[in-house]
């Protein structure tokens, strides 16, 4: 969903698995689907982790525990592996999610999540395991992610880091703007380029 991004600050959803790949965030079977809802894909989210096979929730999934919400994901290493789907930044986006949090992630995915209004924010191990560890102790605590320092604070501790966004991702995140509503703001400069090269 397009939304402008500036200080986020919100409670956490701890996901302390390494190696969580696309297939995972949003099962195979679903990219078959023939809508771009953000809400469908959002709803089938971690989808063979947050329910049993016979349709009934998992209750052990921390998705389904109420004392975990908010718009931060804290996930493990390697974050959004396997196969190249973009569905799996819709779920992410779709659930609620605005950013991730992790040590790693999986370079497509990692575009397609800033591609789709989802930001993930790459911390040290060190950061990661104090979060989770924070968040396991109070899951009431708050991270705040503030995108034009590009910096990320648990507010528990007080402990913070700097994050790397490319220039253009963090001008288009802070604006609202997908790759096309960058290119029609440049409508005017690239039509004075045009004239000036064809003289």
């Amino acid at each position: 969903m397009k939304q402008k991004f500036n200080i986020i600050e919100s409670t956490c959803v701890p996901l302390p698995l390494e190696n969580v790949d696309t297939d995972q965030i949003i099962p195979a079977r679903f990219l078959k689907a023939t809508t771009r809802d953000e809400k469908f894909f959002g709803d089938n989210l971690f989808r063979d982790w947050r329910y049993n096979p016979d349709g009934s929730v998992n209750k052990d999934f921390v998705l389904n525990k109420p004392q975990y919400s908010g718009e931060i994901l804290v996930a493990g290493r390697n974050f959004g592996s396997g196969s190249s789907r973009e569905h799996a930044a819709w779920a992410i986006g779709g659930y609620g999610f605005r950013v991730v949090i992790s040590s790693f992630f999986a370079d497509i995915h990692k575009n397609n999540e800033l591609n789709n209004f989802v930001l993930p924010v790459v911390v040290s191990e060190k950061f990661l395991k104090e979060l989770f560890d924070t968040i396991e102790a109070n899951p009431g605590a708050k991270v705040r992610v503030d995108v034009p320092q590009q910096k990320v604070t648990n507010l528990e501790t007080g402990s913070c880091e700097q994050f790397e966004l490319n220039s253009y991702k963090k001008y288009c995140l802070l604006n609202g703007l997908d790759d096309i509503d960058y290119l029609l703001e440049q409508k005017a400069k690239i039509e004075e380029f045009e004239k000036r090269r064809n003289g």
